[in-house]
């Protein structure tokens, strides 16, 4: 079987599991955010916080709960990495320098997990599993919780009120995270991941000396950090280490695992609101943009530009031979178009226009299909700009799913799709015109560009994956990162409850005549249209100077 026949048919495989996973999951979790009922282990959980989960918020005290939980989360990530060398289950390991241990905890509350250290040589067990894993399931279940909070700001009329944050955190991870997680470690387990506690030990002799592995919970740990959007490895080498990921079929697995809740949000999108028409509409736009990226990314990584790839049967550098290009290609395409960061393959070793296809499906705002909820509040912003721009076309007022965009609607959106593009090119030039940050660069050129650009890309859209060849470990990258990190995660969540806020706040608008369909194939392709155009004004000059280049001149 050919290389490029293999890659097709894991392709169709792994859309005929999403197809397979949309309707029920979509359904079930609108079910759980809409339900009035606790079970007793959520009662527990709220009576042990102080919470009232029947009380409604309006949009200032949703995003109070949200800050307040991220900052605890923060300081407590910090802590437990700055204590690690008191800890039980240490493995030894010393506490982590100040700088890192901010970079960590920013990181991972932020749901980005980038990660400037070397998993297996610095991270017990106890920060493993106790901090990072954690931080897995309820900084996933924040970004489900503010993307419900907007959907009820669609679907509620007369009132400010969004639900309850702390009903929908611990809803989303019992209910939702927590039970697919463990259904997919037993799988991981079967197909070869590890999961123990077991302390360092050598693995054999090599080149006179020998190579030492440490255990750990690594399956569950693969689980949630795929479901949850996340992406941070329990060692360096992420998901293209074996204990991580041993096979063909769970590297598919995996790929499924970090698509199929930001996909079937969509479903739950339109259940919501009434009409499951809206939701298949998001999902076409997503669905568009992901397929045509993977058909982007195969094409060039399967090009045959010289006898080396011509022998390889594509571009194999950097990518394991369990895998192959194909499969490595989908993986890319799709944890780069998440904010999820995992990867089977090392994204600097991919073709110069391969690489840059990786950075530009973060620069989207990875909405294709996205993060665990910031793919879907993402969209839906991106859908409002887009009926703003129909609506300047035909000169009437734009609206949406029967709410009037006004210019405070517009406003919002405008600030939050603004945000993130302004950490991106801000601190890609500060690096780039000190002079301390450029020595960490190991390439030269459009490449090294590359890697300072696809670094502070992956920080602020809470992506988390590196382009492997910038070393990251520095004072200056520790403490930058870390900043853009929590500024693009959480400075646009106060716009987009704040844009709930005010949709809640409207009447109902009666459709006419006059009315954008925005359930319909022209709609898709004008929000297709925007999301390009938009990304493309804002990040082309960036990008010629870096992958463009590279790729024009191989």
């Amino acid at each position: 079987m050919s290389p490029v026949l293999a890659g097709v048919l894991q392709l169709l495989a792994l859309i005929a599991a999403l197809v397979l996973a949309y309707v029920p999951l979509g359904d079930y979790m609108a079910k759980v955010y809409s339900s009035d009922k606790h079970w007793r282990v959520e009662k527990w959980i709220y009576k042990g916080i102080g919470a009232n989960p029947n009380t409604e918020m309006r949009w200032p005290a949703y995003l109070r709960g949200v800050l307040a939980f991220s900052a605890v989360g923060v300081l407590f990530l910090y802590l437990l990495q700055r204590l690690q060398g008191h800890l039980p289950g240490s493995l030894g390991f010393a506490a982590i320098d100040p700088d890192q241990a901010f970079n960590t905890a920013a990181s991972f509350v932020s749901n980005t997990n980038w990660q400037s250290y070397y998993g297996e040589q610095a991270m017990g067990h106890v920060v493993q599993t106790g901090g990072l894993a954690v931080q897995n399931f309820v900084s996933a279940a924040v970004g489900i919780a503010v993307a419900v909070a907007l959907v009820r700001g669609f679907s509620r009329s007369r009132t400010g009120e969004l639900g309850n944050f702390w009903a929908d955190l611990v809803r989303g991870t019992i209910r939702i995270l927590l039970p697919l997680s463990v259904v997919a470690a037993i799988v991981l387990v079967a197909c070869g991941a590890i999961q123990n506690f077991s302390g360092i030990h050598s693995v054999g002799q090599f080149m006179g000396g020998s190579q030492q592995w440490n255990g750990g919970a690594v399956a569950s740990q693969e689980a949630i950090k795929e479901i949850g959007t996340n992406g941070g490895g329990y060692f360096n080498a992420n998901s293209a280490h074996p204990f991580e990921n041993p096979t063909p079929f769970s590297n598919l697995f995996e790929i499924f695992l970090l698509l199929v809740i930001p996909f079937a949000l969509t479903r739950t999108f339109g259940r919501m609101v009434g009409s499951l028409k809206q939701g298949y509409a998001i999902l076409a736009t997503m669905a568009t943009i992901w397929l045509g990226f993977i058909a982007l990314m195969m094409w060039t990584e399967f090009a045959h530009h010289g006898p080396a790839f011509q022998i390889a049967g594509g571009a194999m550098e950097g990518k394991e031979n369990r895998f192959g290009v194909g499969a490595s290609s989908i993986f890319a395409v799709s944890t780069t178009l998440t904010s999820t960061g995992a990867v089977d393959s090392f994204h600097s070793s991919f073709t110069g226009l391969g690489g840059g296809i990786t950075i530009l499906g973060m620069q989207l705002g990875e909405i294709a299909p996205g993060g665990t909820g910031s793919g879907l509040y993402g969209m839906l912003i991106m859908a409002i700009i887009a009926v703003f721009i129909a609506g300047l076309m035909v000169g009437r007022t734009p609206e949406y799913l029967g709410k009037k965009i006004g210019t405070r609607e517009i406003k919002f959106a405008a600030c939050y799709i603004l945000i993130t593009p302004a950490l991106v090119l801000v601190f890609t030039a500060a690096a780039m015109a000190l002079p301390t940050p450029g020595h960490s660069m190991t390439n030269s050129g459009a490449h090294g560009f590359s890697e300072i650009l696809y670094a502070y890309t992956s920080g602020a859209n809470n992506n988390g994956s590196a382009f492997a060849g910038l070393n990251a470990d520095t004072q200056w990258f520790n403490s930058t990162i870390g900043i853009a990190m929590l500024l693009g995660r959480f400075l646009p969540m106060v716009f987009v409850l704040a844009l709930a806020g005010s949709l809640a706040e409207q009447k109902p608008v009666p459709a006419t005549a006059g009315t954008l369909r925005t359930e319909k194939p022209l709609f898709t392709g004008l929000l297709v249209g925007a999301i390009l155009i938009i990304t493309g004004l804002t990040y082309f000059p960036a990008l010629a100077l870096g992958p463009l280049a590279e790729g024009l001149a191989s």
